[in-house]
């Protein structure tokens, strides 16, 4: 016998496809973005601790709680800050990952050309004399793993 599954598994919006994005509650959109949405909630509400935010663990009924609390705004503007918070932290995500894209390009156009002209000009002296290269090489193991070892005794 099959069992109809209840709302409270089905994420997705009444009649959406099955192939569309799951539709979060806000709740879960706050608990999942709460790291990247606190330095924003510092800012807005400075009266509020950051221990005491990062002790919500994520929750949006308890940071707004929290804040209503300590700022002596009501829970119901509070909530609403942090959902047009929330909402334009969202929108704004692809453009900042779109805006990193030309960087990332940059940075792998660096990388290949830093390989190509630097790799030759260490390989030639590593194989015209390579029991050199070996010692520079152990000299430097040994001087790192003595910084090492230093520090770990202080």
């Amino acid at each position: 016998m099959e069992t109809a599954p209840s709302p409270a598994d089905d994420h997705t919006k009444p009649g959406a496809a099955a192939s569309e994005p799951p539709l979060w509650s806000a709740a879960d959109q706050f608990r999942e973005r709460f790291d990247t949405l606190l330095p924003e909630i510092q800012r807005r509400w400075p009266e509020v601790a950051e221990h005491t935010l990062e002790a919500t663990r994520g929750s949006l009924d308890e940071a707004v709680r929290v804040i209503s609390l300590h700022t002596g705004r009501t829970a119901h503007l509070v909530q609403a800050q942090l959902e047009d918070l929330l909402h334009s932290f969202g929108s704004g995500a692809p453009g900042f990952s779109d805006s990193l894209e030309p960087l990332e390009q940059q940075l792998e156009q660096l990388l290949d050309d830093l390989h190509t002209t630097l790799r030759p000009r260490i390989e030639k002296p590593v194989r015209q004399r390579p029991l050199l290269a070996l010692a520079v090489a152990a000299g430097v193991g040994v001087l790192i793993g003595s910084l090492l070892s230093s520090g770990r005794r202080s």
